[in-house]
């Protein structure tokens, strides 16, 4: 039987994937994928640093579709992670129907997913991040950027212990946070005192009481008999994106002095190469590297973009690895006379279906899920549509969401945050416990019904576009715009806060939204203390259990102004 593994190998890869020309006229002769083929890297100096980002808990293989809109705004208006689409293609010269295109973009998306298969699953990962230590075992740091220990139904019942000790399995070197902060103060660091077998590098998070580091901000590394020293930088808006009252002594910021701060004594202390691990998010890093010096590499995490070049800010290197353990990025420093003089980059595509898994971290992924596995392979229905969350504005499971919320709370208007996390499911798909709580699985699920004025509903739509579409990006916070279901709206992103949105519109009846009325809205992830209602992933598992199968048409019901 000719198996998709046997598609895989008789596919030729381009030369993103494979790193130079020259191994993609070696690819395209032999016309071959395999493992070896993603793992093939001509080696450079003396430091190799791996790095993955914003996991959101997926143990297992999964789909993963890339957004079609993701919209820059000011400076970086049309410049990478910016792009999508068919002009990212163009943009990094990918064939359309390749390897890359169905890793990068989300062009034909269903198609090629049903050639190229799923991607990302920590046993593939720990293959490719086994096999590069083994040809570099002394010079290798791996790295994670956090969003790990949240994201599915395991990581929820366990708190994130399943993540934790699959990290540990995978021998990470350190990582930083920001989702793992939603398990609150306590769980927090009796993680990081008891259980992790690696650093815990937040050096922006500070006690609000006694102004003092709560956490490590620097580990010294020597690889290659190089000093390295990586500086973890937590996602800077913790307490506003997610409840404040689940970390109320701790105050956390983008603090460019602090960082400074942190790389000068590192580089006091002997460091020859600086590395930033952080969870600030793309544009953000990019404003940062501009305004701190003597950063070599900053590891991007939170906007979850996956970019197959690097991107320079002064003599700063910025690399963005993706997201959903879809992608590990490699990049080898070469370093003379402390300092960095030479680099080779590489962000490898995880094809799932081309990777032999590894086999202890395959151990540790079924005893962690045993307990769970009837509950998370549980089917509650079939979607006859794509099924997926990436987008500036909306995405077509935030759509169901929202179905869920008006029918199930009776509301006419739903509102659903613009998380970015989440597996993909492709049209036909069985629609499991595992899938909903891919989407909705947060320690403040409860779905609120309450009355809201119109005038109400454009409030919190001009703020979260500011929080998205601020010219400074030090004033993104990051996610996307909030989801709506039951009502239609116009956005023009370049225009002053207050003035981004118009022509709200009740879709039920067409007739524009009334300021002063009050409307019945359903939402959920309210970061207020003591919301009440069901849990998110209650309502919507029940209304696809009710539906049987679900059918998402196209959102038409938002408009973009040039």
């Amino acid at each position: 039987m000719f198996t998709r593994r046997d598609f895989l190998r008789t596919t030729a890869a381009t030369a993103i994937l494979m790193g130079s020309p020259l191994a993609l006229r070696r690819a395209a002769a032999q016309q071959t994928l395999s493992q070896d083929d993603l793992l093939r890297f001509d080696p450079l100096g003396q430091v190799t640093l791996l790095h993955v980002t914003d996991v959101h808990a997926q143990l297992r293989p999964l789909y993963f579709r890339e957004p079609s809109v993701n919209l820059g705004v000011g400076a970086v208006a049309g410049d990478p992670p910016h792009i999508t689409g068919r002009d990212f293609l163009a943009r990094y010269d990918i064939p359309a129907d390749s390897p890359e295109c169905y890793a990068l973009t989300s062009v034909d998306f269903t198609a090629l997913a049903r050639t190229y298969g799923r991607v990302g699953g920590l046993d593939r990962l720990a293959t490719l991040v086994n096999a590069i230590r083994a040809e570099r075992p002394d010079q290798t740091l791996f790295l994670d950027g956090g969003d790990t220990w949240q994201g599915s139904y395991t990581s929820l019942q366990t708190n994130g212990a399943d993540m934790i000790r699959a990290f540990n399995a995978l021998k990470t070197d350190a990582m930083t946070a920001h989702w793992e902060f939603t398990y609150g103060e306590a769980r927090v660091r009796a993680a990081v005192e008891g259980e992790l077998d690696f650093p815990f590098l937040c050096g922006n998070v500070i006690d609000a009481t006694w102004e003092e580091p709560v956490f490590e901000s620097t580990q010294m590394f020597e690889r290659g008999g190089v000093a390295v020293a990586v500086i973890g930088q937590a996602f800077p808006y913790t307490p506003i994106a997610n409840p404040r009252h689940l970390i109320p002594e701790w105050s956390f910021g983008i603090r460019p002095e602090m960082v400074q701060e942190h790389v000068d004594n590192a580089r006091a202390n002997g460091a020859e190469v600086v590395v930033l691990l952080s969870h600030n998010g793309f544009d953000v890093d990019r404003k940062l590297a501009s305004l701190v010096n003597g950063i070599d590499v900053i590891l991007t995490g939170h906007t979850h973009d996956a970019l197959p070049r690097e991107v320079t800010v002064g003599k700063t290197l910025l690399i963005a690895s993706g997201s959903h353990g879809k992608f590990l990025s490699r990049l080898d420093l070469e370093v003379k006379d402390g300092r960095v003089t030479d680099y080779r980059y590489r962000l490898i595509p995880v094809f799932s279906d081309v990777i032999t898994p590894d086999p202890e971290m395959a151990k540790v992924i079924t005893e962690v899920r045993a307990p769970y596995e009837a509950e998370c392979t549980r089917v509650l229905g079939q979607t006859d549509d794509l099924l997926y969350r990436r987008g500036n504005f909306n995405g077509s499971f935030d759509d169901l969401i929202c179905q869920a919320l008006l029918a199930e709370r009776d509301a006419e208007i739903a509102l659903s945050p613009g998380f970015r996390w989440g597996a993909t499911l492709l049209p036909g798909q069985d629609i499991t416990v595992d899938d909903v709580y891919s989407m909705t699985s947060i320690t403040y699920p409860n779905a609120y019904r309450q009355p809201m004025t119109g005038a109400m509903l454009k409030t919190v739509l001009e703020d979260v576009a500011d929080n998205l579409f601020n010219t400074d990006p030090f004033y993104q916070q990051g996610g996307d715009m909030v989801r709506v279901g039951g009502m239609g709206y116009a956005i023009d992103i370049h225009k002053p806060m207050g003035e981004r949105i118009s022509d709200l519109t009740l879709l039920a009846t067409g007739d524009p939204i009334d300021p002063a009325r009050e409307y019945i809205v359903a939402g959920w992830a309210s970061v207020n203390e003591g919301t009440e209602g069901p849990p998110i992933y209650d309502i919507v598992s029940q209304y696809i259990e009710r539906q049987g199968t679900v059918s998402v048409p196209e959102n038409t019901a938002i408009t973009i102004k040039a």
